[in-house]
């Protein structure tokens, strides 16, 4: 019982390593203004959470 579950994890992990390797690179080609709107969206997630966490915090108190 327990080897089968420990064959069971190797052998899932081994398959998620090849999945990491394979995609660790980009695959694609982003132009300038992609990347830079992509920067902006992730600003404004960032903020988004910021607030989020103050909203949290002052409900609280």
């Amino acid at each position: 019982m327990l080897n089968s579950l420990k064959h069971f994890v190797t052998s899932n992990l081994r398959k998620v390593e090849d999945i990491n390797r394979k995609y660790a690179a980009p695959q694609i080609h982003m132009s300038k203004m992609v990347r830079i709107s992509l920067l902006f969206l992730r600003l404004y997630l960032l903020l988004l959470v910021g607030l989020l966490v103050y909203k949290f915090i002052t409900l609280i108190r």
